[in-house]
């Protein structure tokens, strides 16, 4: 395979069952844990060991890439998935429930890997556009997999669902190993064997990937806040069942996979990176702050949309930016530590989340959630400054920093 359109589509690939499996769980795993008898606690520890181990095994995953290469890293961790997902479907018991999740995590933060395998076959000024097509992939998996997920354990039984995120990832790893080819050459590989994972900052503008890292952190952070009590939210304020949670979900994920993978590359050739990054951390930060306030459903559409077309903007043009920043032998540790803060913000975010919640259980219906959504608010409003300290020439477009060629 020669095309870079076919090897993009293959790291597409990867990254949508990645999320389809991810999704898969949100509406299954509570109700399959309980079958195990977990508690409350159990089933919140659950969901958090999923991020936990993705934490520590995302720069992992990185830094041998950048030795060994992307394919061998993604073939491994693709099968890891894979052994994830058949062990969640076969559990006998809570604990081996657990361990089934924890090493999903570890095989799920190969994504810093597929960001890394984008950025090897891409120009920097295709990178965010490239970008744009994982976002688009974490789109299409938040739309499909809990959609997969309600409807196969229905039809097949509880377990069903695990089964099949198995078969595609088996799939994947086929595709991956017999006609993807290595994205990093050899001679680009293995120069940094002993060097600290931290020594990333030594190999790139450390300021511009400090910024982009912490406005990363802030921004998951505050948007796992709210996806954390988005269905609470729902049904405590407007009394609107699984279904139609289901169907806002999805139009929020219709909207990413819609902006990110076919609006962004022109959006940043006319506004720049940076400038882009600043206007989606606006508009989230708004659209979070406005969505307790929301007074019928009409209102409700509108600030939920809002937050799907900031967190489109924002995302993809941080990874492009952090991507710029960095020299090309170090994408891979590069782009993977930024996942493990991801991970992080995803084990902070939802924690935070229930904390704050319970601040306004008992107060006025429209009080509801208010705490968590405004600190998630205030969270990527912090990020916005971080924004207006990117250089000016990744706020300029494309096309103006160019050579002529007349």
């Amino acid at each position: 395979m020669s095309s870079k359109r076919a090897q993009l589509g293959i790291i597409f690939l990867t990254i949508l069952i990645d999320m389809i499996g991810f999704g898969i769980v949100i509406p299954v795993l509570p109700i399959y844990a309980e079958t195990f008898h977990a508690s409350a606690v159990q089933n919140g520890l659950l969901v958090a060991a999923f991020s936990f181990a993705q934490f520590f095994a995302a720069p992992f995953w990185g830094k041998l890439s950048d030795r060994v290469g992307r394919k061998p890293v993604l073939f491994i961790s693709i099968l890891g998935t894979a052994v994830g997902f058949l062990l969640m479907g076969f559990a006998g018991s809570l604990l081996m429930l657990f361990v089934a999740r924890i090493i999903d995590g570890v095989a799920g933060g190969n994504i810093g890997t597929a960001q890394a395998y984008v950025a090897d076959i891409s120009t920097k000024e295709e990178r965010a556009k490239a970008m744009g097509l994982i976002g688009a992939a974490f789109g299409l998996g938040f739309v499909f997999g809990p959609a997969i997920g309600g409807v196969m354990s229905k039809l097949f039984g509880i377990h069903s669902p695990f089964l099949l995120a198995a078969a595609m990832a088996l799939v994947n790893a086929v595709l991956i190993l017999t006609i993807l080819p290595e994205s990093l050459p050899k001679e680009r590989r293995g120069r940094q064997k002993q060097a600290s994972i931290f020594e990333v900052f030594r190999h790139s503008n450390g300021r511009v990937y400090a910024m982009v890292t912490a406005t990363y952190f802030c921004l998951i952070t505050g948007f796992s806040m709210m996806t954390t009590i988005y269905a609470l939210f729902l049904f405590h304020r407007f009394d609107l069942d699984v279904l139609h949670t289901g169907a806002l979900l999805a139009m929020v994920g219709l909207i990413g996979a819609v902006i990110q993978g076919g609006l962004i590359g022109r959006l940043v050739k006319r506004f720049g990176e940076a400038r882009l990054a600043t206007a989606g951390a606006v508009i989230l930060s708004l659209s979070l702050f406005a969505l307790p306030l929301a007074s019928g459903l009409g209102t409700l559409i509108l600030y939920s949309a809002g937050i799907a077309v900031g967190n489109s903007l924002l995302m993809p043009t941080l990874m492009g930016v952090a991507s710029r920043s960095v020299d090309q032998n170090w994408q891979g540790r590069a782009l993977g530590l930024l996942q493990s803060a991801g991970s992080l913000a995803r084990w902070i975010g939802p924690a935070l989340a229930g904390l704050l919640l319970s601040m306004d259980v008992g107060r006025a219906r429209e009080l509801y959630a208010r705490s968590p959504l405004w600190a998630g608010a205030a969270l990527v409003g912090f990020s916005i400054l971080l924004t207006l300290f990117l250089p000016r020439e990744m706020r300029d477009s494309v096309a103006a920093t160019e050579p002529s060629t007349t």
